[in-house]
């Protein structure tokens, strides 16, 4: 094992005052090949001359030196003539494991076109094939079948990011329950989290070297893994109940204990446990599920977007959510969350402009069976089955979502009998991949007279229409995550409230190009290019609003919330090295 890290700064270990993404220098003592193989440290070809000396390099590089600029443009070279999606995929996750800094400003340069290859769809293909194409581990990976391990795995898993477990900003952690709509993968889940913090780098700056991937192999009900001899993970089936909180339990509480600075972020587990667990714990740390909020986020801001183009009100709103697990009870919580805010009704009068269909069907008081989760949408007064087209009818709802995985589900008939009674229907066919959209929108434009307002849960060409090209925004929770997660570690917030995110949802709204332009041809969403610039006003709402709210535990006015989020964001550029000794 890599000895570890010593990055500084100037002055002392990285800190939230020291601006982790303004440093210049990095003092370490690795040399030769220890520093060529850490992927932090390694800017291989982009070595100075001094430094080659320095560091005992000048035998082990090609003696020219390139910039980054250089390196780049050969990495272009090299990824241009990859054709298949997964190919580039793995070809980037072997350029991440060897120099970091390259890795991110290609990501960076290519942003737009390489999301879908990093991240959903192609990452689901990746993770789905985990076993077979493994190369190298990366993150923490603590298993139920050793937990005596526990804390010792998750302690030595911090060295190699991080000098201290107090330097550590940010920990993902999944139980693979239910990756990116292809369901149960077991041990390759920790790819996700890896891919997640890829992305909390990449689009808010969070640097690299303070976070923490985490996979918690409690078992896997795939029996296509079970039975496959190469599959790399516990062949146990799903460990349930109280054994599986205990375990759960102890990683939280090591968290806590040994990372005390450290922002918690739920990824992809199940909806039996999802929700349970953030109620849980969202009282005693700075924690959050993105499949619940960071969803909820992107689509109420989506809907505050069509609504500031409308002019009218969430409360006056009927909301159809077609697949009510826990990415679709999540946008439902959150929306009718945002309207018990904005409102003072209660919790019960609000759940009543929803109604939620799942796989028994409309979900009633006689839906069974029914989690806790969704028993607050049963509807009391309604017959359970009603189809899709049945509940359009009978409800005339004003914005449709779906989270089903089921493509096609928005058939021609439900749509125009949706826009029969709504001028401009609101809809967001939010499952991906692109398959399992539950409508195309060059289908629902024609379908709506080119008057529906769209948000997608993958990216889309603009459809032409009559002789118009409506810009079609993609419901991304890149657009919210990142930047909710980076406000809260700047602001060192303990907890993640319902406020906070409010704000982060009315950040991305106002930054909506079809609500700056006031143009419903536009995009309901920033375009993708734009997301560190969303990433930062995101934070800084959120900032603003822990220092309002006394959430914050740095000393922090709210005028200065937008210069801190900027100080502590890194951006990937060589840093200048000094030697030092491993006692200095």
């Amino acid at each position: 094992m890599d000895p570890p890290l010593n990055i500084h700064s100037k002055k002392k270990t990285h800190t939230y005052g020291d601006k982790p993404g303004n440093v210049q220098s990095v003092r370490t003592y690795l040399t030769g090949h220890l520093l060529l193989s850490h992927p932090l440290l390694n800017k291989g070809t982009a070595f100075t001359k001094e430094e080659r000396h320095t560091f005992e390099l000048c035998s082990l590089l090609p003696y020219s030196v390139n910039s980054l600029d250089d390196q780049v443009a050969r990495l272009q070279e090299q990824y241009d003539d990859l054709k298949q999606p997964l190919h580039k995929n793995a070809f980037l996750q072997s350029v991440h494991d060897q120099n970091e800094v390259l890795f991110f400003r290609f990501l960076l340069k290519n942003l737009k076109s390489v999301l879908p290859i990093v991240y959903t769809p192609t990452e689901g293909d990746y993770i789905a094939d985990y076993s077979h194409v493994f190369l190298r581990p990366r993150g923490v990976y603590l298993n139920y079948a050793e937990p005596s391990q526990l804390e010792h795995v998750l302690i030595e898993g911090a060295t190699q990011c991080s000098v201290h477990p107090n330097d550590v900003d940010l920990i993902v952690v999944t139980d693979s329950e239910e990756i990116l709509g292809i369901g149960d993968q077991g041990v390759g889940g920790i790819a996700i989290s890896v891919a997640k913090l890829c992305l909390y780098t990449l689009l808010a700056g969070v640097h690299p070297g303070r976070v923490l991937p985490v996979v918690l192999d409690v078992g896997t009900n795939n029996d296509k893994l079970r039975n496959d001899p190469l599959y790399l993970g516990w062949r146990h089936s799903r460990v349930r109940g109280e054994s599986y909180d205990a375990f759960v339990a102890k990683f939280v509480n090591c968290v806590r204990e040994r990372f005390p600075n450290a922002f918690l972020h739920w990824e992809d587990f199940g909806l039996t446990n999802a929700r349970r667990l953030l109620t849980r714990y969202q009282p005693v740390m700075a924690t959050f599920n993105d499949d619940i909020q960071g969803t909820g986020a992107v689509t109420l801001a989506s809907i505050m977007a069509a609504l500031k183009l409308l002019k009218q009100d969430v409360h006056d709103q009927r909301i159809v959510i077609f697949g009510s697990g826990t990415a679709g009870i999540g946008i439902a919580d959150q929306v009718r969350s945002y309207i018990e805010h904005t409102t003072s009704v209660s919790k019960e009068d609000a759940a009543r402009s929803f109604w939620c269909i799942d796989k028994p069907g409309l979900l009633t008081s006689k839906t069974e069976p029914i989690s806790e989760e969704q028993m607050l949408y049963a509807r009391r007064d309604t017959d359970t089955s009603m189809s899709l087209l049945d509940v359009i009818k009978a409800v005339k709802p004003t914005i449709l979502i779906g989270c089903s995985t089921k493509g096609g589900a928005f058939t021609e008939e439900v749509v125009r009998a949706m826009a029969e009674h709504c001028e401009h229907p609101i809809i967001f066919p939010l499952s991906n991949p692109t398959r399992l959209h539950e409508a195309k929108p060059d289908d629902l434009i024609p379908w709506t007279d080119g008057k529906a307002l769209i948000a997608t849960g993958s990216p889309f060409d603009p459809v032409k229409y009559k002789d118009t090209s409506y810009d079609i925004g993609e419901c991304n929770n890149s657009f919210s995550f990142p930047g909710i997660g980076l406000g809260c570690v700047v602001s060192r917030a303990r907890h993640c409230t319902e406020e906070m995110i409010f704000a982060a949802a009315n950040a991305i709204s106002e930054c909506s190009a079809a609500v700056q332009a006031q143009d419903p041809t536009k995009s309901l969403l920033p375009d993708v290019e734009q997301a560190r610039e969303i990433s930062t006003r995101v934070a800084t709402a959120v900032v603003r609003k822990a220092v309002e709210t006394g959430e914050a535990r740095v000393s922090l006015k709210p005028e200065e919330a937008e210069q801190a989020v900027k100080n502590f964001m890194w951006y990937p550029d060589y840093p200048q090295y000094e030697l030092t000794t491993p006692a200095s």
